[in-house]
């Protein structure tokens, strides 16, 4: 089973987090204020965001390691290795970041300040999702 798949980025992260090794491994345990930068071309789909909203932005981690199958969860060499699937590690076959972050405010209309957003500087948006009322805390 061979299946490429072509990914368009819609956009990109502006983040103080310029090394892997400073991001938090969660946004919630201390990530910076950050910007998510949206092309023109996206701008029509952003139209009925605000601030206040929660989102779960699709990132594509770049930077990660795509042959990694096993890693000792959050780096701690204490715990035993785990298959990548069953942990939050940015290693693995297919990289994509989930972040879950809240629009802190709208410099245009295609620059949004969120906070909670572990995502390094650069970091290729993929898409964006509104987290839904009454939805469940993964």
């Amino acid at each position: 089973m061979d299946r490429c798949f072509t990914i368009t980025a819609i956009g990109h992260v502006e983040s103080p987090l310029l090394q892997r090794e400073a991001a938090p491994k969660q946004g919630e345990a201390g990530a910076p204020v950050a910007l998510l930068v949206f092309d023109a071309a996206v701008r029509d789909g952003l139209h009925d965001l605000k601030v206040g909203d929660n989102l779960v932005v699709l990132t594509w981690l770049d930077r990660a390691d795509r042959e990694v199958l096993r890693v000792h969860p959050r780096d701690d060499r204490t715990l035993p290795e785990r298959g990548v699937f069953s942990t939050q590690s940015p290693d693995r076959p297919n990289p994509i970041g989930l972040p879950r972050v809240k629009i802190l405010s709208i410099r245009d209309d295609l620059r949004f300040e969120v906070q909670n957003l572990e995502a390094l500087h650069m970091t290729p948006i993929i898409d964006v999702k509104p987290v839904l009322p009454g939805a469940a805390e993964a």
